[in-house]
């Protein structure tokens, strides 16, 4: 079944709250590993249901100098939307733990979506890491594409442009946009990894 030998390991790590050491990073090209999450509405969303689409996967942290600049620029507002009009389900993801830089509850997170226009489809919690120590997200953003058939198809930074400074953004190619365009248009992506920039992920530990 799609995804079914991932989601077993994560899912049972999830159950039990055991924290995870950093894995090494999923293999582009391989079949991405499933896992629940609980989103800012206290909704369990679980990445197999949208088998069929493809998904992108943002890790965030509001208090990050790098996130700030691709959300205070409306960069990554205008990639969510680009990518959601092409049918594309967007996932935003916090592992920040409590206690650490960016961590959120469901409230504070519904708050700071609405005020910064953010256009995600769904906007995860994940203060035990789980998930993302699962996925070995390194930064804030760290972006992850996923394609329609399960795949990983792209991860790493959103651009080439690995600075915190908004004027960046204009000279910059954005991984993530082209890598959409190249798979509406049934190509490869031409890009399939990049070294991921920004904050490191404020893991509990």
């Amino acid at each position: 079944m799609f995804y079914k030998a991932a989601l077993t390991s994560i899912a049972a790590v999830a159950t039990i709250g055991m924290a995870m050491p950093l894995a090494a990073a999923q293999k582009t090209g391989a079949i991405a590993q499933d896992f629940k999450l609980t989103d800012m509405y206290g909704k369990t969303v679980q990445l197999s249901s949208f088998r069929g689409k493809t998904v992108v996967m943002e890790w965030h942290n509001p208090g990050c100098p790098f996130v700030v600049k691709h959300y205070d620029s409306g960069n990554m507002q205008k990639t969510q939307a680009a990518a959601r009009k092409q049918g594309v389900v967007w996932l935003t993801i916090n592992s920040g733990a409590q206690g650490k830089q960016g961590y959120m509850k469901g409230p504070e997170a519904q708050k700071l979506t609405k005020d910064q226009g953010m256009n995600s489809n769904h906007y995860l919690l994940d203060a035990k890491g789980v998930v993302g120590k699962a996925y070995a997200a390194k930064t804030t953003p760290h972006m992850y594409i996923i394609n329609a058939s399960g795949k990983l198809v792209y991860q790493g930074g959103i651009d080439d442009k690995p600075t915190a400074n908004k004027a960046d953004i204009k000279g910059a190619r954005n991984h993530v946009t082209a890598a959409l365009t190249e798979l509406k248009a049934g190509k490869s992506v031409s890009v399939a990894q990049s070294r991921p920039y920004g904050c490191s992920v404020k893991y509990a530990s």
